[in-house]
Order: structure tokens, then C-alpha cells, then sequence
């Protein structure tokens, strides 16, 4: 495998930098005389998502090999290695209790970033600056000044970089895009958003002795120091839904979380998904101050215009996800994961019109397929870096509006509010200061 990544990563990272296309990448590298045709894959957060989700789908890719595991609880990480183990049919696969240490190795192609959103950005850049391609959870971090470093670090190394969400690869999504982009409902006036109302305050905060399996100071990271409680982390010995999704020192909710599913979506159709609006209003509801541990938005609405007038309106919605576009010429719905409308027009002619030679076409692929894609064929993934920032900044901005409880004025292209100072400060997530330090 050593020599896989030092042909194959180095060659990919040399033609992704240099904007070579596809069809120029030689043969010997990519095709039947390369050493081997399976991506090394290093897994790194073995969380619910990171097993029920991404390393089940990775076993079933013949073109992916698992080489490492990595996590903090040591039962979690067990757990993995069963399922990899019996996989493979063999007791190979190494595991590993420190990020750096899978980040280090020469002979991986590439990282799967399952772990909490507060350590998104420093496993991914790390990974990155090593030469590494990178599929990361969304939402991709925690703050629009991070997601700008991460944007700029993945562009300067030439690495391919996926943001793992799946949403626009859903058949409703993927029809909504191209009728929309192709005209068939006219210029695009009016999008709406909704996304699951799936928070809940609660929480206990009272501290607890760490469990046994678990390496808290490395789960906590860059977070705030704060003492260990299990609504904090995640349940003991178990894989249901993790308390530190509601906390807001490592997740911001609802607002990022579903939001980079449904506004990748929104930003794609209006392409502007390398950009953003120029201006957003937002109100939300937090949880009752002493009410417990969680702090997350309960509900919110956000407003945003683009700069060619386009509004967008965001918010949490009881009945769950979904698009609709509105245009002169008609509009267009589509839920996703939810019972609703289902896939709509203002007439039934748009969702049967026949593209045509001329219209563009968006490729089809799951989230993995396309990361892999990717890699093996020397293209960029259909959401990178950038728009995997674009879109998560959308949530924050909004995040920000709420906090400061009035419009704000956003200029898409230095990624900094106009006239508000305050607003500016909390582009920057709080890092523990020895965390900063030892990472500077």
C-alpha cells in the first residue's frame, strides 16, 4: 500500500493543483498496470454516523480498502474493528486511539472524517497538508473563519475533498436542479427552505467521572474546557444519538447540521454555490436559561437576498425537509426523507419535459461513489471544500443574525459583515487557550 499512496496520491495531487483533466492522467497510474485499484482508506470517528453510515457503505466499495481506525472510546473503536474484520475475513486492520497518528502514515490515500463538528477542520487540514484526500461530515465546522482556512488549505494542497452529504444526490433534488438550472420554471425569484425542528433543550450538566473507554481531553480538543458529563459526549457503550449535537461548543444544531443538506441544495440551483447572499435577517428560540445542559436553537427563521435580488427563506419546519424554487415562469417542490408533498410543480408539464441537447446535466452519484470517483479519475467531487464552506457559512450567518437581533449587510466576497463589529468578532469560534497554543 505504501507505494499506492506515494504513486497514486502524489500524481492525483500534482493534476487536481495543475487543473489537468481526467483524460490526461496515464494509464500505468490510474489503470490496469497500476499497483492496485483500492483506495487506502484511514477512518477516523467511529461514532453512529461514522459506523451505521460511512464505514458500513466504504465496506461494501470494492474500490476502497479499510487500512486504519481511529477513536477515542476504545469500545466504539472494538466495535468498528469487528465489522471491518469480518469484512475482510481476517484480523488485519489497525486501530488507533490518536488522529495524528492515522494522519501520519504515508501509506493511506485518504480519510473518512466521521468525528464531532468541533474537530472537523483541524483532523481535515492536518490531513490535507500530508497530501491526503479527505471526505469530511457536514457540517464542515463551526465557524465561517475556520471553514475559510480549511477552503484555502484543500486549494493550496490540490487534494481531492468531499463534503459527505447526500442530499443532492437524491433523485427529487437532483430533478429540482436541472429543471431549475436549465429554465423551466424561469429566472429564479423565490427559494424555501425547511428543514426538521429535531432540537430539544434538556440536557444534564452535572459533571461525572469519565467512563473508562473514553479519552476525554482528546475528545474535547479545541472545545472549551468543561467538565465531563455524558449529555456532553455520547452514550456509554452505545451508538444512539450523541449528546454533543445539541451542545453549542461543538455542534450549532439544526441551523448547520440539516442545513447543509437542504441549503446545498438551495445554493446549487440559484448557482451561487461558490458565493453567498449579501444580506440575511434571522429570529430563533433558544432553550430556557437553567432548563439543563443543551443550548442549541429550538427554532428559527432566517431571510436572505442575493445580490440579483433572489430571496431565500430558511427555516425549521415540524413536517421536515424540503425545496421549493419559485421562478416567473412556475415553481418547483420536493421533500426529502419526509411524508409531504412529495415532488411538485405549479404545472405537471415541468416535471415531464424532456431535456433537451443543449440542457446542462449534474452527475448522479452517492456521496462515497463521487468521493472515490474523484480520486481514481483525477476530477474535482461534486461538493468540495469551498462549497461545503459556502454552504455551512449560510447557517452561521443566520446563527450570527439571531444573536444579534437585527439584518445584517454580508459581503459574500471577504466573508465579512458590513459595519458591525460585533457581528465580525463571532465569525471566530472559542478554542481552549492550550489548545491554541499547542496548535498554533
Amino acid at each position: 500500500m505504501k507505494r499506492i499512496a506515494s504513486t497514486r496520491r502524489g500524481f492525483l495531487r500534482t493534476c487536481l493543483a495543475a487543473g489537468i483533466a481526467p483524460a490526461l492522467v496515464p494509464a500505468k497510474v490510474l489503470g490496469a498496470d497500476a499497483p492496485s485499484k483500492r483506495i487506502a482508506m484511514g477512518m477516523i470517528g467511529l461514532g453512529r454516523q461514522g459506523i451505521h453510515a460511512n464505514l458500513a457503505t466504504l465496506l461494501g466499495m470494492p474500490e476502497v480498502q479499510i487500512v486504519a481506525l481511529c477513536d477515542v472510546d476504545a469500545w466504539r473503536l472494538n466495535e468498528a474493528k469487528k465489522r471491518v474484520d469480518a469484512a475482510y475475513g481476517n484480523n488485519d486492520c489497525p486501530t488507533y486511539r490518536d488522529w495524528r497518528d492515522v494522519v501520519a502514515r504515508d501509506d493511506i490515500d485518504a480519510i473518512m472524517n466521521s468525528t464531532p463538528d468541533h474537530w472537523h477542520v483541524p483532523i481535515s487540514i492536518a490531513a490535507v497538508r500530508t497530501g491526503k484526500h479527505v471526505s469530511c461530515e457536514k457540517p464542515l465546522t463551526l465557524s465561517v473563519a475556520e471553514g475559510r482556512r480549511l477552503a484555502d488549505a484543500v486549494k493550496a494542497e490540490g487534494v481531492v475533498f468531499r463534503t459527505d452529504t447526500e442530499c443532492r444526490s437524491n433523485a427529487y433534488m437532483h430533478k429540482i436542479t436541472e429543471l431549475v438550472r436549465n429554465g423551466y420554471v424561469g429566472k429564479v425569484t423565490r427559494i424555501d427552505v425547511g428543514v426538521p425542528q429535531g432540537d430539544i433543550g434538556g440536557g444534564n450538566p452535572d459533571p461525572m467521572l469519565v467512563p473508562e473507554d473514553l479519552n476525554y481531553n482528546m475528545w474535547l480538543g479545541p472545545a472549551p474546557q468543561k467538565p465531563y458529563t455524558l449529555d456532553r459526549v455520547h452514550p456509554v457503550r452505545s451508538l444512539d444519538r450523541p449528546g454533543w449535537m445539541r451542545c453549542r461548543d461543538t455542534c450549532e444544531g439544526m441551523i448547520t447540521n440539516w442545513g447543509t443538506h437542504m441549503l446545498d441544495v438551495a445554493q446549487l440551483v440559484n448557482n451561487t454555490e461558490r458565493t453567498g447572499p449579501v444580506e440575511v435577517e434571522a429570529t430563533g428560540v433558544y432553550p430556557k436559561p437553567g432548563s439543563g445542559l443543551w443550548n442549541v436553537l429550538l427554532s428559527f427563521e432566517a431571510h436572505f437576498r442575493y445580490k440579483d435580488g433572489v430571496t431565500l427563506r430558511y427555516h425549521a419546519d415540524p413536517k421536515g425537509a424540503y425545496i421549493k424554487v419559485t421562478g416567473e415562469d412556475g415553481w418547483i417542490h420536493g421533500d426529502w426523507l419526509r411524508k409531504g408533498v412529495g415532488l411538485a410543480a405549479s404545472d405537471p408539464a415541468i416535471l415531464k419535459a424532456k431535456p433537451k441537447d443543449s440542457d446542462v446535466r449534474f452527475p448522479q452519484r452517492t456521496d462515497k461513489e463521487d468521493f472515490t470517483n474523484a480520486i481514481l479519475n483525477g476530477v474535482p467531487t461534486m461538493i468540495d471544500a469551498e462549497i461545503g464552506h459556502r454552504t455551512c457559512s449560510m447557517g452561521q450567518i443566520a446563527h450570527i443574525a439571531i444573536r444579534r437581533g437585527k439584518k445584517l449587510a454580508w459581503n459574500p466576497d471577504n466573508e465579512k459583515f458590513a459595519n458591525d463589529d460585533e457581528a465580525n468578532t463571532m465569525l471566530e469560534r472559542p478554542m481552549r487557550d492550550d489548545w491554541k497554543k499547542e496548535n498554533a
